[in-house]
């Protein structure tokens, strides 16, 4: 993933998230800082579905920020494909709601 260019999906509005990805150094795997307001409640989920969606995309080396505000699995997981698509990833299909 060389071509990775830096992008971002989402908002800072209420029950939404802000998901900003970039090109991660080799080897390092998938880096994901993340900011919530309910990160003692669904920190851990949110990291997972974030992390399950890059993977199922076949992406190894990439750094995420992750700003929630309240966001639904669904929510997170279609920013996170809009992001990534934005940074040049062509998305797999039948990997979209894996």
């Amino acid at each position: 993933m060389s071509s990775l260019k830096p992008s971002q999906a989402g908002t800072l509005e209420s029950n939404d998230i802000v998901i900003t990805v970039g090109l991660g150094s080799k080897g390092e795997g998938i880096v994901i800082e993340m900011q919530s307001t309910v990160f003692a409640q669904y920190g851990e989920q949110i990291r997972k579905v974030i992390e399950d969606t890059v993977k199922g995309q076949g992406i190894a080396d990439i750094y995420i920020k992750a700003v929630d505000r309240g966001a639904l699995d669904c929510t997170v997981r279609a920013r996170t494909l809009t992001a990534l698509s934005r940074a040049g990833v062509e998305i797999k299909e039948g990997q979209v709601w894996s």
